[in-house]
């Protein structure tokens, strides 16, 4: 049976909707999986007995006395808080007590935690983390989103490798298009750091289609999108403003008078599965990859669907060892390494 640890103490709501979360996910994942709620124990209990016929679920605690606080810097909640929720969850996970780890707290705690207990994968020069983007016809991964803002072509080239081998398992994407966002589709476009990633891009095994520019996105040009977390953190923000700003009009429009409340009453189920593409919790969290484990960061403000579907990316990540794929093609790559 997979063990997945979730830190009940992490977001803006917990404990209360990380448990619903969790219970959520343990009746609804088709193959056994052991839930871990991590924190403090007599807070956790009482939020389950709020619960009606949980008792048959496989659902345990583990105690943490500490609590890393949003505004915590991840230096401070590493030497001063080893007993937090994030930290027993994410040593759970290093003693092997455990196949994953998701939390909503604290960031930057969750993958310092994650760097210092899990270690990076050998050969990872920069682990980063990815975001789901949806486009079309469907969704594409987005990496990096903000780990590492001063980057090297060989680090995007690993970007691109990472984030080829999560789509391909994950989603089932079989040889996932990989492509680089830059500001033209030429090779010649962007920086010396985009035009030298370009070419390691071209020469590698992915599947490169290119430069992509930021109208290509949304189109589903691409699976797998490269970038630095710079962009890649502005881009996601923006499309997640963009995403409840469309929301927000569409009721502004179509509700103020009768006409558009028929309107709306009509085109309520287009509405909601346009809101449901656009949202977040939809996806769950964002993998952090190229560290030994399996590590799933939720958003603060995760609501008790965005947790369950976070333990549901954790648990198909375990399930399909992709950490263990990317493992094996980063020594592939030993060579391309040691030129650069």
């Amino acid at each position: 049976m997979i063990r997945i640890a979730v830190d009940a103490m992490g977001g803006d709501r917990a404990p209360r909707v990380v448990v619903t979360g969790a219970i959520e996910a343990a009746r609804r994942l088709k193959e056994p999986c052991e839930i871990v709620l991590v924190g403090d124990t007599p807070l956790i209990e009482n939020e389950l007995r709020h619960h009606h016929f949980i008792k048959d679920l496989p659902i345990s605690i583990i105690h943490a006395s500490q609590k890393v606080e949003m505004d915590d810097s991840p230096a401070r909640a590493l030497r001063q808080k080893p007993d937090s929720s994030i930290a027993v969850a994410i040593r759970l996970h290093a003693e092997g007590r455990v196949e994953g780890v998701v939390s909503a707290g604290n960031t930057g705690a969750v993958m310092a935690s994650a760097l210092f207990l899990l270690k990076p994968i050998e050969g990872v020069l920069r682990p980063a983390v990815g975001s789901f983007l949806p486009h079309e016809a469907g969704v594409c991964f987005l990496i990096d989103v903000g780990t590492n803002v001063n980057c090297k072509p060989i680090h995007m080239l690993q970007f691109g490798m990472m984030g080829s081998i999560f789509v391909n398992h994950i989603l089932g994407t079989e040889k996932p298009k990989v492509g680089l966002l830059n500001i033209g589709q030429e090779a010649v476009k962007g920086n010396e750091t985009l035009q030298s990633t370009y070419r390691l891009l071209e020469k590698s095994a992915l599947n490169f289609i290119g430069n992509i520019e930021g109208r290509d996105i949304m189109r589903g040009r691409a699976d797998v999108i490269v970038c630095d977390g710079f962009v890649g953190n502005i881009l996601l923000k923006f499309g997640e403003s963009l995403a409840r700003m469309i929301a927000l009009t569409l009721k502004r429009k179509i509700g103020g008078n009768i006409a558009g409340t028929i309107g709306h009453f009509l085109i309520r189920p287009k509405f909601r599965k346009l809101l449901k593409l656009f949202d977040y919790q939809e996806y769950g969290g964002a993998p952090l990859l190229g560290v030994k484990g399996n590590c799933i960061i939720s958003h603060g403000s995760s609501g008790p669907r965005a947790i369950r579907n976070a333990i549901r990316v954790a648990w198909n990540m375990a399930r399909e060892g992709v950490t263990r794929h990317i493992e094996n093609q980063i020594i592939g790559m030993k060579g391309v390494l040691s030129e650069k």
